[in-house]
């Protein structure tokens, strides 16, 4: 029985699969930690570490532009609304989204997806030109050669946090994608980024009501953002073309499983809340369920610069050919 090693966030919808409690036909799934997963990412891409590794959904679709044999199944383990994820410096008098404007706003890497969909429904639903901001950056893009120029590096090595507590960003981004954290992905990270801001300098939303907008703006188009996707390596779809099926359904039933003992999300909270909001399942796999999302990531990271605007982004183009249900 072939080995397949395996990366994956910290999913319990996934942790089946990992398990070996969940079948993959002909092959045997060896897990591979990596923490923060982020930090697999750049190793698939570069490397190929991996036999099969969870993927931010941007950086896949960068790769597959540059030629790296690698291709995906439609499983998406993770989905975040990002309205909440834009805070101001607590002097920078920005109060509505086109105050961004001329201004400098800090980002782990310009191609992040939490960038790319905070820039994408910035220009679409508020009208900013997100060309006139200057993106504030401290780390490296998984692949590199795609920057544009009102990208600019922080060289001092002070992160973001540091940067807009002092008021020389007038905003960032939060979480693993800004502030949240320290460095590059590596062991720790979150331990070692900047605490959160005390007394009169503490940032601010620039949504006050995220929650509400995030939502509104999903029924009003059924955009749901991707934050992860299974990419695998090319050479073993095509020594084994029914590996991507197999790989689908093993997923499917992984998650099937974890309803079945927790039908409420209740292990993973954040979840729970989106599809309690949504009034739909928080993590849909396959093409069909996803297609608005699909569309609008193409489109946000063409927009963007990271993808050429011929570039195919038809399902057919994106994923290995493969049986793939709504699950």
């Amino acid at each position: 029985m072939e080995k397949i090693t395996t990366v994956l966030g910290e999913y319990p919808h996934g942790q089946a699969l990992l398990d070996g409690d969940v079948e993959l036909d002909g092959y045997r799934i060896e897990p591979v930690e990596v923490k923060p997963v982020i930090g697999a990412y750049r190793r698939m891409i570069r490397d190929l570490e991996f036999d099969v590794c969870e993927l931010a959904p941007v950086s896949y679709l960068m790769a597959r532009q540059e030629g790296i044999p690698l291709t995906a199944v439609p499983v998406f383990l993770n989905r975040r609304f990002h309205h909440g994820d834009v805070q101001c410096a607590a002097d920078s008098g920005i109060r509505v989204p086109r105050d961004l404007e001329g201004r400098r706003v800090g980002v782990r890497a310009y191609s992040v997806s939490t960038g790319v969909w905070v820039r994408g429904v910035l220009r679409e639903e508020y009208g900013v030109d997100i060309d006139k901001i200057t993106w504030v950056v401290d780390d490296d893009d998984h692949i590199e050669g795609r920057v544009p120029a009102n990208v600019e590096r922080v060289t001092d090595g002070r992160s973001l946090g540091e940067l807009l507590r002092a008021g020389e960003i007038d905003a960032a981004l939060t979480g693993n994608a800004g502030t949240g954290r320290a460095g590059s992905p590596r062991a720790g990270w979150t331990a070692a980024a900047d605490p959160e801001p005390t007394g009169d300098n503490n940032p601010y939303p620039l949504f006050p009501e995220a929650g509400t907008l995030a939502v509104d703006h999903y029924l009003r188009t059924g955009i749901y953002p991707l934050h992860s996707l299974v990419s695998v390596r090319t050479e073993l779809v095509e020594r084994d073309p029914g590996l991507p099926t197999k790989l689908y359904a093993a997923f499917a039933e992984s998650k099937r499983r974890h309803l079945a003992a927790q039908p409420e999300w209740a292990t993973v909270p954040r979840l729970a809340r989106q599809g309690r909001a949504i009034g739909a399942d928080p993590v849909p796999y396959g093409v069909a369920a996803n297609e608005p999302s699909l569309n609008a990531m193409a489109r946000f990271a063409k927009d963007q610069g990271l993808l050429d605007a011929g570039f195919p982004t038809d399902a057919a183009s994106l994923f290995a050919a493969g049986d793939y249900p709504d699950a």
